[in-house]
């Protein structure tokens, strides 16, 4: 267990909190950075330490990493203003905080660094999300002195996910549903299995510098993962295909709401490229991917009023 002291940033979210647990069970000495210690309020019951910092405070930032053996970085945004080659959010929290984290980590001498990052990750990408994905990767690589792992997942999901389980509210809301990009491919991937993944290569050597793509056993458009959803609760809302002029009025009336956005036409310019890999897992991960119809049942059926609300607030407030 070389990897003994884990310094995680970004482990209040869906897959942090996953990634905790998993950290924890191993036998891990944990600690998670958070702006405010109230969001991260799930994971105190663990026997770990929520550090309350700035992470883009360099003197707080090196402070938090200083005496790890590792840190793993889960930062990321779906969503932001518009810029060019990407508004000011995806560049604070997709390449800044990347780089001042592989930063700190040289100036503490920090030797290992895991990166999670998406899949079609280009400084050239379709998308704000995808360039600044790729500009953070690059940020990452160039830190010469560190041993980096960065992941690749396509659509994340499990439990309390922001994906199915988002489809799954809005078809027990509404009968008709207009969808975006509905030929656009997926290949879901299970959090446990991102998580096991992370976790499997901390220790691995022949894991250092390399760039791994995960993704489920199946691929999927997104209107049969909205039809999936529709049959696991039992509630088939009628979709309506949307061409892209259509879903790109959609996207910005969207975005011209209070509050997050459930889709932007950033969104829909990621989704220009297929979510799926460009080949077979790496068998040094050493993963037998779970399929989305072993788990979701598990979380779609118990989406009853608490997670309709769930879905809603974190939408919200994230």
């Amino acid at each position: 267990m070389r990897h003994q002291s884990i310094a995680l940033i970004g482990g209040s979210g869906f897959i942090g909190r996953h990634l905790a647990n998993a950290l924890v069970a191993a036998g891990k000495n944990v600690r998670v950075a958070t702006r405010r210690r109230s969001h991260a309020s799930h994971l105190t019951m663990l026997p770990l330490d929520v550090i309350e910092l700035d992470v883009f405070d360099h003197i707080e930032l090196a402070r938090f990493v200083e005496g790890a053996d590792a840190v793993i970085n889960l930062v990321g945004t779906l969503h932001g203003r518009r810029g060019t080659p990407y508004g000011p959010e995806f560049a604070k929290l997709h390449v800044e905080l990347p780089s001042k984290i592989a930063a700190a980590c040289e100036g503490k001498g920090v030797h290992r660094l895991i990166h999670l990052s998406a899949i079609n990750a280009d400084p050239n990408g379709p998308s704000m999300y995808l360039r600044s994905k790729g500009d953070g990767e690059k940020a990452v690589r160039a830190a010469a002195q560190l041993a980096t792992t960065i992941f690749r997942p396509s659509v994340v999901f499990g439990p309390e996910d922001h994906f199915l389980n988002t489809f799954a509210v809005l078809e027990r809301l509404f009968p008709v549903l207009p969808l975006a990009k509905p030929d656009a491919k997926f290949q879901p991937v299970y959090v446990g299995d991102v998580v096991k993944a992370i976790v499997g290569t901390l220790d691995l050597d022949a894991a250092h510098g390399k760039t791994y793509e995960l993704g489920g056993p199946t691929v999927y458009t997104l209107e049969a993962l909205v039809r999936y959803c529709g049959e696991v609760i039992g509630r088939q809302a009628r979709i309506v295909r949307l061409p892209d002029a259509l879903a790109y009025m959609q996207a910005l009336t969207f975005e011209s709401l209070p509050g997050e956005p459930l889709i932007t036409r950033d969104n829909l310019d990621s989704m220009s490229r297929d979510a799926v890999l460009s080949g077979p897992l790496a068998p040094e991960l050493d993963l037998t991917p779970v399929a989305v119809e072993a788990i979701a049942p598990t979380y779609l059926n118990d989406a009853s009023l608490r997670s309709r609300f769930n879905v809603f607030r974190t939408t919200a407030g994230r």
